[in-house]
């Protein structure tokens, strides 16, 4: 009869705090707004067309999509950045964080249920005769103990601590999931850049060894003149200096391509020993750009996975001022115990050996010396550091754009200049070896204008890479094709 009514009492009292479970103190969150502009200042480049990808309001292959690095049409790209996300140590680091925030989850939600345990023991004790103040008249030879408890213990929710605790891990893991994905985005964007760094070494490479060649031959021709006694000695020394000059920049852009090898390598998990891409040199004509320039500010902030886990930082913190502002309030919680309990293994289970308790307690701290106030203004600070570095966030996101945007714009502008500036040094050229081979000119003025076209050749190839570069950054800085829609809504 007491046991039933003691369940009754327990029933109708998690009833009751069931009921009251809907309450929850602290700020509900509300997206702080965040520095927007109408449009982007930079201008797009002038040559782009509806077939660049750059019609703000055309749908088609060209948007932006997670495999982003298609649309520059390389195979060889492609296949290098097949091989990043199952490879990469950075990204599986990056994932291990996200699955260990999920655990969080399913830790602290499990707060939301009872937590039961049991310690069975068995023990015997036996009091010893010579004790102090003993009666040995009344002394015995030993008691047994088998011992079954089971353990009862809740905490319930009446001010929404471990609702928000729940709601804060989730929100933790969505941001763990977007920095993922932020991960991703600039692993694969490194992977181009070094990729595209690369085949400009190449080309720099074919232009460097074609230029040797032609400084041989023209060391050659001017040993000929001085054996002839048409050339001065200081001819021949000219030229040797020049094609020994040229021969330590091939070296040097060997030595720099080997660099960029070896971090293709790393990046798509292999030992720089066990990779090696053939050399292709990369053409100077300018590159498809993929992207979407109809993007406005306000929508970097869903196409951009690191704003949106700043924003779910944000969130998290917000939860983390109700959890704080919960500690001022009453604790209630709900123990119980119950079990069995004998002298021996013939009476371990009898119905008189059973036991239980249970009721609930109610806890109260009423003096901390300003402990709870502390972490809750803690809190609070924590939450405006996030909203900070959101708001920053979102600024350095439209730095990036602006300044690729001006990139792209400068360099087309740029390239022709330098197309024109190679055309009027090869064409100097022309005329001084033609003069020098006519006596006119010594050949000082070969050596002078060979370096001056050299470099401009030189130049074209680096520009051509800067654009491919800023390609790539553009397409980063506009979030890759991803979206916060990508974002696991229950983690």
């Amino acid at each position: 009869m007491k046991t039933a009514l003691f369940a009754r009492a327990a029933v109708v009292l998690a009833a009751a705090a069931f009921a009251v479970t809907g309450c929850r103190v602290g700020p509900e969150y509300v997206r702080p707004a965040a520095p927007l502009a109408p449009a982007f200042k930079e201008p797009l480049p002038t040559n782009f067309n509806a077939q660049d990808g750059w019609e703000p309001a055309q749908p088609g292959d060209a948007q932006l999509k997670g495999d982003w690095w298609t649309l520059f049409n390389d195979p060889q790209l492609n296949a290098l950045e097949a091989q990043v996300d199952p490879s990469n140590q950075t990204l599986k680091e990056a994932e291990a964080s996200f699955n260990a925030a999920r655990a969080a989850i399913r830790f602290n939600r499990a707060a939301e249920a009872p937590a039961v345990g049991t310690a069975p023991a068995i023990g015997a004790v036996r009091d010893s005769n010579h004790q102090p103040y003993i009666n040995i008249s009344g002394s015995n030879a030993g008691q047994g103990d088998f011992n079954l408890p089971f353990d009862l213990d809740y905490e319930i929710d009446l001010w929404g601590r471990v609702r928000r605790t729940v709601a804060q891990a989730r929100e933790q893991a969505q941001a763990s999931a977007a920095d993922v994905a932020t991960a991703r985005l600039s692993l694969h964007a490194e992977l181009a850049v070094d990729y595209f760094n690369l085949r400009a070494a190449d080309a720099q490479h074919k232009l460097l060894d074609e230029t040797v060649a032609a400084f041989q031959s023209a060391l050659t021709l001017t040993e000929d003149r001085y054996t002839g006694g048409a050339s001065p000695l200081s001819d021949v020394t000219e030229a040797r200096t020049q094609l020994q000059a040229t021969q330590v920049q091939e070296t040097d852009v060997d030595l720099e391509r080997a660099a960029y090898e070896h971090a293709i390598a790393v990046l798509i998990g292999k030992p720089p020993s066990a990779f090696t891409l053939p050399p292709a040199p990369l053409t100077v004509d300018a590159p498809a750009i993929p992207a979407t320039p109809g993007v406005l500010p306000s929508q970097l902030l869903e196409r951009r996975p690191d704003i949106a886990s700043a924003e779910r930082s944000m969130a998290a913190a917000n939860e983390q001022i109700g959890i704080a502002r919960a500690a001022f309030y009453p604790t209630l919680s709900l123990s119980a115990a119950a079990g069995f309990l004998g002298t021996s293994a013939l009476n371990w289970f009898d119905w008189p050996s059973r036991f239980f308790a249970v009721g609930p307690t109610l806890s109260q701290t009423l003096f901390d010396n300003g402990r709870r106030r502390a972490a809750s203004g803690q809190a609070r600070a924590q939450y405006d550091a996030t909203v900070a570095a959101y708001r920053q966030t979102t600024l350095t996101a439209f730095q990036q754009v602006e300044d690729n945007l001006s990139a792209l714009h400068n360099l087309e502008v740029e390239a022709h200049q330098q197309q024109d500036a190679t055309a009027s040094a090869q064409q100097s050229l022309d005329l001084f070896n033609t003069r020098y081979q006519e006596g006119v000119d010594n050949y000082l003025q070969v050596i002078t204008w060979q370096t001056a076209l050299l470099a401009n050749e030189r130049n074209e190839i680096e520009i051509a890479r800067r654009r491919y570069q800023a390609s790539v950054l553009l397409v980063k800085a506009l979030g890759g094709g991803w979206n916060a829609r990508q974002l696991p809504q229950n983690p």
